[in-house]
């Protein structure tokens, strides 16, 4: 039998949507009226004067070459960090949904990294990957690899990877691991009866009973790619070199700060707003009818 609440009235229900609705009024549609305004206004370069110019702000942008550099950087960025953190915390989740000694110290210190900020979290692959001085860094170096992720653009692209995925895998194995223990373990013993071996049957039995935690992973942390790694790469490369780790939120960063061109940096954040719109449709149009309910 379904369990419900029943109101008497309008009003309670009213107020205790209210906060939530006050929160996303607050802290996202009104900085989204903002942005979107503040995209078809030009200022001079001490701010004392606004022209509004339409679209005159998107136009440039799409002219620039440079732009177009980091959307294929972002796209880039995002399928690797999508990926090696999804893997990663599947498989750690799969461990985890064990019957062992220390499972808890285990669960435990593999949830630690998410409550590190991106920015701390990048520092500490900065020190271990720092060319002369970084530990990692010396045994690649030994190992005759040439790393300087401050002159090579694919090192530096590595780097922020590993920063972003390290930081995100304990929020993917949280999910993953409540997804595993919700799995009846009669369904997996049935097929383990039947003959199937371990890999057969995660593959053809865990593995879709996950899909819609899967599903609900792959656009977090796509969101979480284009938009939660600005500390990251600040810290880490600050979008170099030579632009080779300069996704659209840095270059919306980069623009509106240094730059102080704040109508592009805008038109920038809105036009990236759209992309990400634009992924999560697409994955809820064509990804959603491969996940099982």
């Amino acid at each position: 039998m379904e369990n419900r609440a029943i109101f008497s009235g309008k009003a309670l229900p009213i107020l205790l949507v209210l906060p939530q609705l006050a929160i996303s009024l607050i802290f996202f549609y009104w900085p989204a009226a903002q942005a979107l305004w503040q995209s078809f206004l030009v200022q001079d370069a001490f701010g004392l004067s606004t022209e509004f110019v339409w679209f005159e702000n998107y136009l440039s942008i799409l002219k620039t070459p440079a732009y177009y550099n980091s959307i294929g950087v972002t796209l880039m960025f995002s399928a690797l960090v999508a990926f090696f953190s999804l893997s990663i915390g599947l498989l750690l989740a799969v461990m985890a949904n064990r019957e062992l000694a220390g499972l808890q110290i285990y669960r435990t210190f593999l949830i630690i990294p998410y409550a590190v900020a991106p920015a701390v979290a990048s520092t500490l692959f900065i020190f271990m990957f720092q060319p002369g001085l970084g530990m990692i860094a010396r045994l690649l170096q030994r190992s005759g690899i040439d790393w300087n992720p401050v002159l090579n653009g694919p090192q530096a692209m590595t780097l922020i990877v590993i920063g972003a995925v390290w930081h995100q895998i304990s929020y993917n194995f949280l999910f993953f691991l409540a997804g595993l223990q919700s799995i009846p373990k009669s369904v997996i013993e049935a097929a383990a009866i039947d003959g199937a071996r371990p890999f057969r049957r995660f593959w053809t039995i865990v593995f879709p009973l996950l899909s819609p935690t899967t599903f609900f992973l792959i656009i977090v942390n796509t969101t979480y790619a284009f938009f939660d790694t600005l500390g990251i790469i600040d810290t880490a490369t600050e979008g170099g070199p030579n632009g080779a780790t300069q996704t659209l939120v840095y270059k919306v960063f980069l623009d509106g700060k240094a730059g102080t061109d704040l109508g592009s940096s805008a038109a920038q954040s809105v036009i990236l707003m759209a992309i990400v719109i634009v992924l999560t449709a697409f994955q809820f149009r064509y990804v959603e009818k491969k996940v099982h309910y």
